[in-house]
């Protein structure tokens, strides 16, 4: 199966991950949020444990997204890989209801040739949905981001 797809757009670039669940469609869209920016692959020699938090599930891929722009501008580190576990949570944090936990593997942005710089992901266009294709489900993800 394909991890994602790019498509056009007049001024920002949209893509849509796909996978056979919603965590395998979050990564393969981090990994393509990564490869908007360094088109190279990236080694795993770092890694940190994040937790993100959404009101649904839309607001966790935003949030999600945003994360991994925030360790490239702040931390200078280029996304390789990821694991993750989405968790429905409920009424227990308010209105937060869904969590997502990660271990992100990275290596230094300066060693790799960058392409384009993303400022931020938008809400622009973006969808999560399941389809039924030659008999399997597949999730599908699509994101617009500004660059």
């Amino acid at each position: 199966m394909q991890k994602f797809k790019f498509l056009p757009h007049t001024a920002d670039v949209k893509f849509q991950a796909l996978g056979k669940d919603l965590e395998e469609c979050f990564k393969n869209a981090a990994l393509a949020l990564t490869n908007i920016i360094c088109k190279e692959k990236v080694k795993s020699l770092k890694k940190q444990k994040i937790k993100i938090y959404g009101r649904d599930i839309e607001n966790l891929l935003y949030n999600f997204l945003e994360e991994i722009l925030f360790f490239i501008d702040v931390y200078d580190l280029l996304l390789s890989d990821v694991e993750l576990k989405i968790i429905g949570v409920g009424e227990q944090l308010k209105k937060r209801k869904y969590e997502l936990k990660a271990e992100i593997y990275s290596d230094d942005i300066k060693k790799y040739t960058t392409d384009l710089a993303v400022k931020a992901v938008t809400y622009n266009e973006m969808f999560i949905k399941s389809e039924k294709i030659k008999g399997k489900t597949i999730f599908i993800c699509q994101v617009v981001v500004d660059v």
